[in-house]
């Protein structure tokens, strides 16, 4: 069984072993893979394993050895799934793996704004503090977090442990969810459509897969919904913001700040135009990658692998079932 890994850097930059996985066949890693280079490297594979390299219809379509397509991640949108079922392959993902790394660096992101931790240490690092007549400073206003409203939109695991957080600090959560169930048992949770929650949240936190129907659902009809004290997050799909939008929002005051860890397109064109904007904080999609989220990963994609040998598929996010 020849298992090739199109682009493995990401997830074993080094100080997180392949052993799980290379145990079982002929094993081939490459950190990167181009387009161009897809097809060739992908030929003659049993199983591959891809992150964000693209299989295409066309690309599939070429590959008759293929049995197994394993996505080393949540998302599978680069994976045309409806034509790897059409040729019976099955492709399976790995859920749930980053939910606490995921809504840690959300509230990583809400405290950095509330306070400005890093704007006030370089200022006292430059001997403001030393020169300040009185005992306490502050540069930029500071924010509690009990008695805000969280605004989820997206009401999966990570969004529910978002919220989850955000109850700790004493929040009230507002929930956007195509789906009513299961809802939480702390108090101040209630239910929201999606315009309601762009209105009364002062912190709105993206949760939701990217689908056609949600792309660029951050714009500017929307944002002017949005209270000027209010602040977003988005840790899920780049897509879901309409960049030039949310770009003017930021410039103009419009909104209180953004903070971002996922972007249209990554890496990012210098000439994105949230890159210049005001008030915006960008973390180079990292909420995913703490060590330990990326060996949960890690040890799943093995798991999904013996599973479809076992011819017990789990993880499977199409039809495909090639004897």
């Amino acid at each position: 069984m020849k298992i090739v890994v199109l682009d493995g850097y990401a997830l074993n930059p080094g100080d997180n072993p392949w052993g799980a996985v290379s145990s079982l066949g002929e094993f081939i890693c490459y950190d990167r893979t181009s387009p161009e280079d897809t097809l060739s490297r992908s030929l003659g594979a049993d199983i591959l394993l891809t992150n964000k390299t693209v299989l295409s219809r066309d690309i599939l379509s070429k590959l008759p050895d293929l049995k197994y397509i394993g996505v080393l991640a949540t998302g599978y949108n680069i994976v045309d799934v409806k034509a790897a079922a059409e040729l019976g392959i099955p492709v399976c993902n790995v859920p749930a793996y980053s939910t606490d790394s995921v809504s840690q660096l959300v509230m990583a992101h809400i405290l950095e704004h509330c306070h400005q931790i890093r704007r006030h240490s370089d200022e006292v690092l430059a001997g403001a503090w030393c020169a300040c007549p009185d005992y306490s400073f502050w540069s930029s206003p500071l924010v509690e977090l009990a008695g805000k409203t969280l605004g989820i939109v997206g009401f999966g695991a990570i969004g529910r442990k978002t919220a989850l957080l955000g109850s700790a600090f004493g929040m009230k959560i507002l929930a956007c969810s195509p789906r009513h169930i299961d809802p939480p048992s702390y108090p101040d949770f209630v239910w929201a459509g999606l315009e309601e929650l762009f209105e009364k949240a002062d912190f709105i936190s993206l949760h939701c897969p990217l689908t056609p129907d949600n792309t660029g659902m951050i714009n500017a009809a929307n944002i002017s919904l949005m209270k000027p004290t209010a602040f977003l997050i988005n840790t899920a799909r780049g897509g879901l913001i309409n960049e030039t939008d949310l770009a003017g929002a930021l410039n103009s005051g419009k909104i209180a700040g953004a903070a971002l860890d996922v972007l249209s397109t990554e890496p990012p064109s210098p000439d994105n135009p949230l890159l210049k904007a005001k008030n915006v904080t960008i973390s180079p999609h990292i909420a995913w990658a703490t060590l330990e989220a990326r060996r949960r990963l890690m040890a799943v994609a093995a798991e999904n692998i013996v599973a479809f040998l076992n011819g017990k598929t789990q993880n499977l996010v199409n039809g495909g079932n090639k004897k």
